[in-house]
């Protein structure tokens, strides 16, 4: 048996939930102006990608490609921003942000940069459906 999956409660604060994929949970940042998903291996005590076993890091890495297909496929973009930072939520969480050319922080990174904006009504609603059937996740 494993042991229970806590999401970091600042993570699950900022985010929408997509739903679940063999390792990782699938989060919506609340941010407009960047389509950015979060995915967090449900295990519990991670902080680094090297804290994984082998196969659940092979995994992980699937997880990404897939929701980086599915983001690119709900929020076509220039560029795709993929990466583990953790200097603030030290639970591990990889980060997908879809990019263009021009948005709020180009060419700069996304975090820290500026105060994230609210999804105008449906909008968030509309994005996490459509991501939910490009990564075939049930509601």
């Amino acid at each position: 048996m494993s042991a229970p999956f806590d999401l970091d409660p600042r993570l699950a604060g900022d985010t929408l939930l997509v739903g679940d994929l063999a390792l990782c949970r699938v989060l919506l940042m609340h941010d407009a102006r960047f389509a950015w998903l979060v995915l967090v291996p449900r295990r519990e005590g991670l902080v680094e990608i090297a804290d994984l076993p082998a196969d659940d890091r092979a995994r992980l890495w699937r997880e990404v490609d897939e929701a980086a297909a599915a983001l690119r496929a709900s929020a076509p973009c220039d560029k795709l921003n993929v990466g583990a930072l953790g200097n603030v939520v030290r639970q591990l969480h990889v980060h997908v942000v879809a990019r263009r050319e021009g948005d709020a922080a180009w060419p700069g990174p996304v975090w820290g940069s500026g105060t994230a904006e609210a999804y105008a009504d449906g909008v968030a609603e509309r994005l996490v459906e459509a991501l939910r059937a490009g990564l075939d996740i049930q509601a």
